[in-house]
């Protein structure tokens, strides 16, 4: 069993494959262009499944891969079957935007993935339009009946909640997701740079979980990140990555408050 300094049993590692998306979302991405990491720069499927190979032999459980949007990359599926092959991996589950899914869900299933959240934050044509930057409403929801179909369920629809988001679009989305049989998450919109005003704000709402955290994230760059709202990082050193592991889970704080060199693209939420 692998435990942070504070207790936590650390069993589930966040992989994001690429920085890249089909959609521009405005809590992921600038507006104005900005520099993707070279292809170079990026882990290889082997690389990823050797850190998974090394965190699997410590004790962690569950993988979930991520973004960008992470059917932008290529053969996606070849990695989901190295993942899913692993002893000591029981869950390979993935974040996506739904977008591309009409033609992935069943070869994904095939490969061994176990379950999809997908990324929809209105059932509001234009609203959906405006929060991705051009996104299609009708790829994202034919995606979700495509997961459903394959039987990547339990499905969970991930909500970011906006300042301008109505009870009615919460309740047309609940709607939604029990006529459907869908999990619903809704998820506060919050500011990486700056973790102590979204706390302030939304104390009362949503109870902080980091004294349950039991996650590390992969950049796909090959960074471990201890902590979603921190800038520590440790640069995985392929001659010995079960070290690296180790030694990002001895830098995991107790509490974030902020991440001021990284995008949510290039974590991965």
């Amino acid at each position: 069993m692998l435990l942070d300094r504070f207790n936590r049993r650390i069993d589930y590692l966040r992989v994001s494959v690429t920085d890249r998306c089909n959609y521009r979302c405005v809590y992921c991405m600038p507006e104005a262009p900005f520099m993707h990491k070279n292809h170079s720069d990026i882990l290889s499927y082997e690389q990823i499944e050797s850190v998974a190979k090394a965190a699997a032999g410590v004790g962690i459980t569950k993988i979930r891969l991520t973004g960008g949007e992470p059917l932008v990359r290529k053969d996606i599926e070849q990695l989901v079957a190295k993942l899913a092959a692993i002893d000591g991996i029981d869950k390979v589950c993935m974040t996506t935007n739904g977008s591309l899914l009409v033609d992935m869900a069943t070869i994904l299933k095939r490969s061994g993935l176990g379950r999809v959240n997908i990324s929809i934050d209105s059932l509001n044509t234009e609203k959906f339009r405006r929060i991705t930057r051009g996104g299609d409403l009708r790829q994202a929801l034919a995606g979700v009946e495509a997961a459903k179909k394959a039987e990547l369920t339990p499905i969970k629809i991930n909500m970011v909640i906006f300042n301008d988001t109505t009870q009615e679009d919460i309740e047309t989305m609940k709607t939604f997701c029990e006529q459907r049989g869908l999990e619903l998450q809704q998820i506060m919109r919050f500011s990486l740079y700056n973790r102590t005003d979204f706390s302030r704000r939304f104390e009362t709402q949503r109870p902080p979980k980091c004294s349950q955290c039991n996650r590390l994230r992969l950049t796909a760059d090959g960074y471990l990140k201890p902590c979603l709202f921190s800038d520590n990082e440790v640069r995985i050193d392929f001659d010995n990555i079960t070290g690296s592991i180790l030694e990002a889970v001895t830098k995991k704080p107790e509490n974030g408050s902020h991440c001021r060199n990284r995008l949510m693209n290039q974590i991965g939420g």
